[in-house]
């Protein structure tokens, strides 16, 4: 029912991963393909003749068509790393954002078959035969890839074809990774507010949800709670009840016991919707917050005028770079892991290969050899720390021990949107493969998880919000995470176009679509009536082909992604 990118990132950055959150990495040993490693970076100086040969047919100019899920803003022409790309390896980038509604894109461009070079990956384009087989593309011309990917080679291959279409852009590590940001879900609370109120510890929706009565009550100018029922992104309103009942990011559906099934229509999902009725009622409820899209939502999150909200953090990081952008330290979140009486919690997770997530190539593609070459070339740590860093002397310094940190100067830019437009190729980054993790020198791969640099780039306000708590970093408000599940996440798993499976689905995110927000915004005395119609309903749609479909895919990953 709903998906998460994450993004985890886990984790955007955002860090962000977000586009800050930029984590990533990758594993593996060696396997003697240095050589390999140096004939795809941009030849030295002196290089042989043979790798300057190499080198030099690497640069022939072409322009590759990229298609990119998400709404982002153009570049400038000028753009420093995009010139570097396009002088090293030869590729100028046409990049082209999402605008609008996400599905009816993917319709208008499957129905008229145009697709550009390299698409970020979704399971309808896959379905619809979009994107090319990649693995012998892999085997032959692309060893970084090869190498990074080593370790989750099985998971990457679609269950019905046993193809690799898509090259998974979050979350596959290597060395040491150390969680500073947060990018998962959680209830977010202004900074502003938790100093405000004496720095309270929400556990319970009550208690969460009684710290923004009364500082609206102060401020009247300022948004309740905020949400979002938008698009692919219903997460937002839908996927609480999971984690208040003290379960992971699965979806649509809960995983006990290795079965999966629906809670949409189950207690812990009605008692969640009956409170937001009762704030709603209150006068603390957005009342644009589930008929706006994305761009208001983002737009409002940007006002510093909203108290708080649930989300993952990545899915609302850009709303943050503006208030950064803005001076508003004070005015962005920090997230809390509320649960119900009784419940474990399990907000935050180990970073899950963002599978189907990231760059694949088209059937359209002129050159599928030329492409996999290119985005093999930018799996160096050289390239890498070029696009996660930035340039040496200019983006990032060197201590005397070999550690990178940033000056004042330089952690100002990185929060500068205006700057990142000419300085960072953030929107062409973010979906394609990244190490995430640690260099071969021990650096982390960005400077989001550098643990001196993070504390170091800290704005005052929030070091005193983190000292106030008595963290060092944003994740330590969460449960440190266990092991994964081998299958997780369930919300990863193709639910294949046209199937019983999928249309269940459709019909049940219509459903939640429609009446959670005419449950939230009923009458409280209308709200049992609205909830039993919306149960009713959930009953006449074939939900067992949807939860058969989960589980027979769950045990599927269980029987050949296990390591054991």
């Amino acid at each position: 029912m709903n998906k998460t990118t994450k993004r985890t990132a886990t984790t955007a950055w955002a860090a962000v991963c977000a586009l800050a959150l930029v984590l990533s990495g990758c594993g593996g040993n060696n396997n003697g393909n240095n050589a390999a490693k140096e004939s795809t970076a941009p030849a030295a100086s002196g290089a042989p003749a043979s790798q300057a040969a190499a080198a030099k047919e690497e640069v022939k100019p072409v322009t590759l068509s990229v298609f990119i899920d998400s709404p982002y803003q153009q570049p400038t022409s000028d753009n420093k790393i995009y010139k570097m790309l396009k002088e090293k390896t030869g590729v100028s980038l046409n990049m082209e954002f999402l605008v609008g509604d996400l599905q009816q894109k993917l319709g208008v461009m499957i129905a008229g078959g145009d697709y550009p070079d390299l698409m970020t990956g979704n399971d309808k384009l896959i379905a619809a035969g979009a994107f090319i087989p990649l693995e012998d593309l892999i085997e032959k011309y692309a060893p970084n890839l090869k190498e990074h990917y080593a370790a989750v080679w099985n998971q990457m291959k679609d269950p019905a074809t046993g193809h690799i279409f898509v090259l998974p852009n979050f979350n596959v590590f290597t060395g040491k990774f150390n969680e500073t940001a947060y990018e998962g879900p959680g209830f977010y609370l202004q900074k502003d507010v938790l100093k405000e109120m004496g720095y309270p510890t929400p556990k319970t929706l009550d208690e969460y949800f009684d710290i923004i009565a009364k500082y609206k009550e102060k401020h009247p100018d300022m948004i309740g709670f905020e949400t979002l029922n938008f698009d692919w992104r219903t997460f937002p309103l839908q996927n609480p009840p999971e984690h208040l009942a003290g379960h992971p990011n699965d979806g649509g559906v809960i995983v006990e016991n290795g079965k999966a099934q629906i809670f949409a229509d189950k207690d812990i999902a009605k008692n969640y919707y009956k409170k937001l009725n009762e704030i709603n009622a209150q006068g603390l409820m957005d009342q644009e917050a589930l008929v706006q899209n994305y761009d208001q939502y983002l737009a409002k999150i940007a006002s510093g005028k909203v108290i708080g909200m649930f989300d993952q953090h990545w899915n609302f990081s850009d709303g943050e770079k503006s208030l950064i952008s803005q001076g508003k330290t004070g005015s962005t979140y920090v997230g809390f892991p509320l649960v119900y009486d009784g419940a474990t919690e399990y907000y935050r997770d180990r970073p899950s290969v963002n599978i189907n997530r990231g760059y694949g190539i088209s059937v359209k593609a002129k050159d599928p050899e030329r492409i996999i070459k290119f985005l093999d070339s930018l799996m160096t740590e050289e390239w890498q720390k070029t696009l996660q860093w930035g340039i040496e002397g200019e983006d990032y310094m060197v201590k005397e021990d070999g550690s990178f940190y940033r000056t004042a100067e330089q952690r100002a830019h990185a929060d500068d949107n205006t700057w990142k437009l000419a300085n960072k190729a953030e929107a062409f980054f973010y979906n394609m493969p990244k190490m995430q993790g640690t260099y071969s020198d021990g650096n982390a791969t960005d400077p989001g998880t550098q643990p001196q640099e993070f504390f170091d780039s800290l704005k005052p306000q929030d070091q005193e919000i983190l000292k106030a708590y008595g963290h060092k970093t944003w994740a330590e408000f969460f449960k440190e995470p266990g092991e994964n599940p081998v299958y997780y996440p369930a919300w990863s798993i193709d639910l294949v176009d046209g199937s019983p499976a999928k249309l269940a689905n459709t019909k049940l995110n219509d459903l939640s679509v429609k009446y959670l927000p005419k449950a939230v915004m009923a009458k409280p005395a209308d709200f049992e009536k609205v909830w039993q119609e919306y149960v009713n309903k959930i009953s006449k749609i074939n939900i067992k082909a949807y939860e058969d479909r989960i589980n027979e895919q769950i045990q599927w990953r269980i029987d050949n992604w296990s390591t054991k």
